[in-house]
């Protein structure tokens, strides 16, 4: 006698083995209802985002705003101290000058009377 085995062909990874199942059972997906959920949600979440990113910007005006009115001030206060300078040696530029040692210094005689 031969000695003959049997070989069934049979994809890989399915057994028939007795107490077993041999039907695939497809993996589920998402339902229409969770997919919306899930959609919004990263809506959401994306559209906090740009409103922070908003937020920083504006805030960031706010302090450019800030520091141009601190320049406008700065600048005016050193046009104002040059305007002062130039009052200032031009007393003393006065008080030095040879015009002004010739001149007599005034005295008050009196105040007119009605």
């Amino acid at each position: 006698m031969l000695n003959q085995t049997y070989v069934t062909r049979r994809s890989p990874g399915v057994s028939f083995t007795r107490g077993h199942n041999t039907v695939r059972v497809a993996r589920r997906s998402l339902g229409s209802i969770s997919q919306i959920v899930i959609v919004s949600l990263l809506t959401l979440v994306f559209g906090l985002i740009y409103v922070a990113e908003g937020t920083k910007a504006t805030s960031f005006d706010y302090e450019i705003s800030a520091v141009e009115s601190e320049i406008t001030e700065m600048t005016a206060r050193r046009d104002d101290l040059a305007v002062e300078k130039a009052r200032l040696t031009s007393v003393a530029a006065a008080k030095n000058s040879t015009v002004a040692a010739v001149m007599e210094d005034s005295i008050v005689t009196g105040y007119a009377t009605d």
